[in-house]
C-alpha cells in the first residue's frame, strides 16, 4: 500500500535510524493492521457487491437486439416481448438515442407478477450512403429499457422513473439489427409472428367488452335488454304520432 513505504528517499541513512524505524513499525503493525480491517472491510464489501450482476425483472425476447427489416425511407416495425418474472409489480419505460425517428408503443406501462406483453418499436430507416448493401448497414441507434418495482395496481406515468431514481435499474441495452425482408430467416420468421400477435393484441383491447347478460341495476331488479328496446321503440312510435296530428 503506498502510506505503508519510507518517506526517507536518501540512501546514507544511518543503521540506528533504521533499526529505530523498523522498531516503531513492528510496535504499531498489529495495530494498524487491526484499524485497517475494521475501517475498509465495509468498503470492500460494497465493492464486491458492485461487481455482482444485477437481479433482472424482465425477461426480453429477443434478449439485446431489435429487429427491423432493412427497407430504406420507410418506417419499418420491430417487436419485442416483455415478461415480469420478478414476484412483484414491475414498471417498465423505453428509451433511445434517436426519439426523432423512433417511438414505442406502449413507451412504457406496468406489468404483473408473470404477466407480459410484445412492445412494438417503429422506426425510419435513413436511405444508404455509396450504395452500401443492407448487410452494411451498421446503425448507431440504440434502445434501453429501464425498470422500477411498483406496489400493487396503479396507473403507470413516466414521472414515477424520475421520482424514484435510486431504484431503477437497466434492464438491458437494444442494438438495432438489420434483415433483408427479401431473404427468409429465423429471424425474419419471429419478426411477424411477434408483430402478427401485438397487432392482435392491439384490435382486442380496443373491442368493448362483451355482453355476459342481462345488466343487475339497483336493489336486484334484472332488465331485459330486449324488453328495454321494445319500450324505447313504442315511446318513440307515440312521440311520432303526437307529431303527427
Amino acid at each position: 500500500m503506498p502510506f505503508w513505504q519510507s518517506s526517507n528517499g536518501s540512501s546514507s541513512s544511518s543503521s540506528s535510524s533504521s533499526m529505530h524505524n523498523n522498531n516503531v513499525y513492528q510496535q504499531n503493525n498489529s495495530q494498524q493492521l487491526g484499524v485497517r480491517s475494521t475501517t475498509h472491510s465495509p468498503n470492500v464489501s460494497t465493492m464486491a457487491k458492485s461487481f455482482l450482476p444485477t437481479r433482472r425483472r424482465l425477461r426480453l425476447d429477443p434478449p439485446n437486439k431489435l429487429y427491423f427489416p432493412y427497407e430504406p425511407g420507410k418506417q419499418v416495425r420491430s417487436a419485442i416481448s416483455i415478461k415480469n418474472t420478478s414476484r412483484s409489480h414491475v414498471a417498465f419505460k423505453f428509451q433511445t438515442t434517436a426519439p426523432k425517428s423512433c417511438y414505442m408503443r406502449p413507451p412504457g406501462g406496468i406489468l404483473a407478477p408473470g404477466e407480459s406483453l410484445i412492445a412494438t418499436v417503429f422506426k425510419f430507416v435513413e436511405p444508404p450512403e455509396n450504395n452500401e448493401r443492407p448487410v452494411d448497414q451498421k446503425s448507431k441507434v440504440k434502445f434501453k429499457i429501464m425498470s422500477l418495482k411498483v406496489k400493487g395496481e396503479m396507473d403507470y406515468v413516466p414521472e414515477l422513473f424520475d421520482e424514484q431514481k435510486d431504484q431503477v435499474a437497466v434492464e438491458q441495452i437494444l442494438r438495432v439489427i438489420f434483415l433483408d425482408p427479401e431473404r427468409p430467416s429465423p429471424a425474419l420468421d419471429k419478426l411477424k409472428r411477434q408483430l402478427a400477435e401485438a397487432e392482435a393484441a392491439l384490435e382486442a383491447r380496443k373491442k368493448p367488452p362483451e355482453d355476459t347478460g342481462p345488466r343487475i341495476v339497483g336493489e336486484g331488479l334484472v332488465i331485459d335488454e330486449w324488453k328495454e328496446r321494445r319500450e324505447r321503440y313504442l315511446a318513440r312510435q307515440q312521440v311520432e304520432g303526437v307529431d303527427s296530428v
